[in-house]
This record gives C-alpha cells, structure tokens and sequence, in this order.
C-alpha cells in the first residue's frame, strides 16, 4: 500500500509540475490542482496510513499514544480541499477576464509566432 501511495505522490507531483511549466493559464491551473492533490495525499500518508482502523481513538484500549491516531493530518488536508476549491474558482475567473482583454490564454499575454 505504501509503495502505491508513494507512487501516485510522485506521479501527481511530477504532472503537476510539468503542466505548471506550460504556456497557457488553463494547463497551470490543472497542474496547481495536481500538485495540491499531491501534497494532500503526502499529508495524509506522513499522518499514519492505516485500514480498518477507528479514526481517533480505539474503544477500549489503553490510553496512550501507541492507539492514537492523529486528526490534525485529516483537518489539515480538509482546510487545504476546501482553500483549493476557492483559489481555484478565483484562479479560474482571473484566466477568463484575462483572456478576454487579451484574446489569448497565454501566461505571458501573448501568442505563440508559429500560430
């Protein structure tokens, strides 16, 4: 299971890295998506990875640290969803203003000569 996450990390993070690198603004948005789910997914697998475990705490066991498990990554990647969504929307409501005032959708404004 670990080598799998690790994967799909590293496949998120290097797409979303190579389409922030692209020209046009839609690409960069796409690869600032993937890059956040890249990083969410880090989180949750630095947080503990476990299967059929309670989320919190496990019903009667001893309270110490070894049944414990850590809601902050949870929260943390909740938070991150949710400003994602909203940067995203602006992000994306930017891209079309823009490329109506320029008529391209370009990052640095303007076309490619080979078109």
């Amino acid at each position: 299971m670990e080598i799998i996450l690790a994967c799909v990390i590293g496949i998120l993070g290097g797409c979303g890295a190579w389409l922030v690198l692209r020209p046009r603004t839609f690409q960069v948005l796409m690869g600032l998506a993937l890059l956040s789910y890249a990083v969410n997914l880090l989180i949750f697998a630095i947080g503990s990875l476990a299967l059929d475990k309670s989320p919190i705490v496990v019903p009667g066991a001893a309270p110490n640290l070894t049944y414990y498990s850590d809601p902050m990554p949870q929260s943390l990647v909740l938070t991150a969803i949710v400003i994602g969504f909203a940067s995203a929307a602006l992000f994306l409501v930017v891209l079309l203003a823009a490329r109506g005032l320029a008529g391209n959708d370009h990052v640095d404004g303007r076309a490619d000569e080979a078109e």
